[in-house]
């Protein structure tokens, strides 16, 4: 018994998840799976894509993970290709892969700008590329792409980051116009600071927890699966007339 929604129309449907081992993306795939969605992942760490896949397939759930680096676009498109094989073409694709490395603005090199927006921006239309064809034939799909509020409320350290995240909404709103036509539709989704626990280990301590407290509307924190309910909404067909739009999860932050 669950006080949370079920989508009869995600039941059976292919969906593909970058980056789903771990954080959100392993929030994504769980949540995917229980809907009865035929779940296919991508991420580096293979021991945890692994596991998390014996343990969905245990409780009779249907998910498949390759082991695959995002920024290898040829890879990432072959990784694609084989969850069409295993499960028929992907109705939703919800680009999740990224990640937040510290950086000083002042030391960026070119290089290093290249391979932060591999990670966190390229990859997210490559992937769509590649399934909008099969999207095409079936007149429908959702694509989703994953932001944040970084580059909103100015947080410091991550300029690369936020532009990459700035830049998917654009992304978002570009490929909406592009494929509409075709029944797809293209959202953004944008967490706030989520209790992930590479955030919990990495970033939260007394100070983060204050400035949490300070600007959220809401009472408590932002967890994976908060993010993962709203996806799960966006990729359902009860979102089918929402397109262009981003939604933000962050528990009511103060955007200045």
């Amino acid at each position: 018994m669950t006080d949370y929604a079920s989508y009869p129309s995600l039941a059976g449907t292919p969906v593909v998840i970058s980056g789903g081992a771990s954080g959100i993306g392993e929030s994504l795939v769980r949540n995917f799976a229980a809907q009865g969605a035929k779940v296919g992942f991508v991420d580096i760490a293979v021991e945890a894509g692994d596991k998390l896949v014996a343990e969905l397939t245990a409780a009779g759930q249907t998910a498949q993970f390759t082991s695959c680096d995002v920024t290898d676009i040829a890879g990432y498109q072959a990784a694609i290709a084989g969850f069409a094989e295993a499960h028929g073409d992907a109705l939703v694709l919800i680009n999740n892969a990224a990640h937040d490395q510290r950086h000083e603005w002042s030391e960026v090199t070119p290089d290093y700008w290249d391979e932060r927006m591999a990670v966190n921006l390229k990859h997210s239309f490559f992937a769509t590329q590649a399934v909008a064809p099969g999207m095409i034939r079936a007149g429908r799909g959702s694509i989703i792409n994953t932001g944040s509020i970084s580059w909103m409320i100015m947080s410091p350290k991550i300029p690369i980051y936020e532009t990459a995240k700035a830049a998917a909404h654009g992304l978002t709103r570009s490929m909406a116009r592009e494929l509409g036509k075709s029944g797809i539709r293209v959202n953004s989704l944008v967490p706030g600071w989520v209790m992930t626990e590479r955030q919990i280990t990495h970033w939260l301590d007394a100070t983060g927890e204050a400035q949490i407290d300070a600007n959220q509307a809401l009472a408590g924190r932002v967890y994976p699966d908060d993010v993962a309910r709203m996806a799960l909404f966006l990729a359902a067909e009860d979102s089918k007339m929402i397109s262009a739009q981003q939604f933000i999860v962050d528990g009511g932050w103060a955007h200045t």
